[in-house]
């Protein structure tokens, strides 16, 4: 995909340690830009994958739940002790 031009206003100080960064990589400041954004969109993305994992990780089992649980704990353990292993 060919490069799109946009203009951006930047902190005169931070502008000069982007342009000190492209010439030490000997790379374009727009490769600068480039992969500091991309950098930040990937920090995002990781962000909300991490919330949505903890937030389908947050539900306790409710009490009936737990009950149920319990109760197959039990039967399984009968069951597992009357096989002749």
């Amino acid at each position: 995909m060919p490069g799109v031009k946009t203009a951006i206003s930047l902190d005169e100080e931070l502008l000069l340690k982007v342009n000190r960064l492209a010439n030490d990589l000997h790379v374009s400041r727009s490769k600068i830009f480039t992969l500091a954004v991309q950098n930040y969109l990937k920090i995002q993305e990781n962000k909300s994958l991490l919330a949505q994992l903890n937030e389908a990780y947050e539900d306790f089992p409710i009490e009936k739940e737990k009950e149920v649980s319990k109760s197959m704990r039990i039967k399984h353990s009968k069951i597992i002790g009357q096989e002749s292993w």
